[in-house]
């Protein structure tokens, strides 16, 4: 089957919706494209009900990206927009259907529209799976996620933790359903890596300091707190030191204000409250001495892969995935979610100087995480 040239659909977020989750699916369809496939993405008309999205917009100002087949068609709340879809991909039989999963809100949708082309009895459904369980789980886990486990022929999952999710809600059917896990394949498309006094000069901040970056949206479980609580215990022990935090709130920024107020580190944290578009990550990435992760919860994430492209060391937290993935003391570190145990680790990285021996063990990785390898899981399962 994996010399074959198939015809792929993906259906999940893509342009011009924005974030790590559209970028995963494009990247994907590409791989598959450069292996020969002919590939198209559907995706939504409408992603998110407006009450329902805490950012301030669910769209891209970057450019289209090139030669994608990309099409609007899904209204997240509409059922006939799934059931139009439907009909339409069971007609035109493709090979394989990637519905790309992340919460049970959108289980719905795709669990219909898997139904309706499995009518044509050629199409294979196999579901790229982020999280199975949320890190902010509600009702709608258990009435819709089950539904779309027993539609679906098949997962990729991109942690372990998820892989073991989806054991849990598959349960004790009989037929248990193939499975494959794949770990998030390095981000390698956002150009080349700028040096420290580039990036810095480019974000304006002076480059004879050291920087941390918190990166991407901030969330509760992102565990942003027990970063600035850390950093408070080695704010003296490292006067150099600096963190940017780059992403766009969805909660409350001011109680993180005043965090950072009442631990004195009002002139040693830069925040740029804004979504990070693609052109621009290579600045913070070029900028940054250490990526940190401090994650409460987590199944794997996009950051880390994009600090691998950019070859920085990483400090996260030992929960989900994110373990499987950072070598402790060997290219970073994964430590418990408290903040003594990341303040030792700040303290071992700045006053051992271990930056250059980090990031010669993490090009040595690299290649583990190659996208030929994820289209080689779903072909597996295929």
């Amino acid at each position: 089957m994996s010399n074959k040239k198939l015809n792929i659909v993906i259906v999940g977020t893509a342009y011009p919706f924005r974030g790590g989750l559209a970028t995963f699916n494009q990247r994907l369809a590409q791989q598959f494209m450069d292996e020969g496939h002919h590939v198209q993405i559907i995706t939504f008309t409408t992603q998110y009900p407006s009450f329902l999205f805490p950012g301030k917009t669910q769209l891209t100002d970057d450019p289209a990206p090139r030669g994608l087949q990309i099409s609007r068609a899904i209204h997240s709340c509409n059922p006939l927009t799934w059931l139009k879809v439907g009909h339409q991909l069971r007609k035109q039989r493709p090979d394989l259907l990637i519905c790309c999963y992340w919460m049970a809100f959108f289980a719905p949708c795709f669990s219909t529209i898997e139904r309706i082309v499995k009518r044509n009895g050629h199409t294979r459904c196999i579901a790229l799976v982020h999280n199975m369980m949320p890190h902010e789980p509600s009702i709608l886990d258990k009435l819709f996620a089950p539904a779309f486990v027993r539609q679906t022929d098949g997962f990729v999952a991109l942690s372990k933790s998820v892989l073991e999710d989806i054991s849990k809600v598959e349960g004790n059917a009989t037929n248990k359903k193939p499975k494959a896990f794949n770990p998030h394949p390095i981000y390698d498309h956002y150009g080349e890596r700028m040096t420290k006094a580039e990036a810095c000069q480019a974000l304006g901040i002076d480059p004879q300091l050291d920087y941390m970056l918190f990166f991407g949206l901030v969330r509760a479980y992102k565990g942003l707190d027990l970063l600035i609580d850390a950093f408070a215990q080695v704010k003296d022990e490292l006067p150099k030191l600096r963190l940017l935090i780059a992403g766009e709130f969805y909660e409350d920024e001011q109680k993180y204000r005043e965090q950072i107020s009442q631990a004195g580190l009002d002139e040693r944290v830069i925040i740029r409250n804004e979504f990070i578009a693609d052109s621009e990550l290579r600045k913070y990435f070029g900028a940054a001495d250490l990526t940190v992760q401090p994650y409460k919860s987590a199944t794997q994430s996009g950051v880390t892969q994009v600090a691998f492209h950019f070859e920085k060391p990483m400090l996260v937290t030992n929960v989900g995935g994110l373990s499987e993935i950072v070598h402790h003391g060997k290219m970073g570190y994964a430590v418990p979610p408290k903040a003594d145990d990341i303040a030792e680790s700040l303290r071992d990285y700045f006053n051992n100087q271990r930056q250059t021996a980090f990031t010669d063990y993490l090009r040595q990785e690299k290649d583990k995480y190659v996208w030929d390898k994820m289209t080689q899981a779903f072909l597996k399962i295929l």
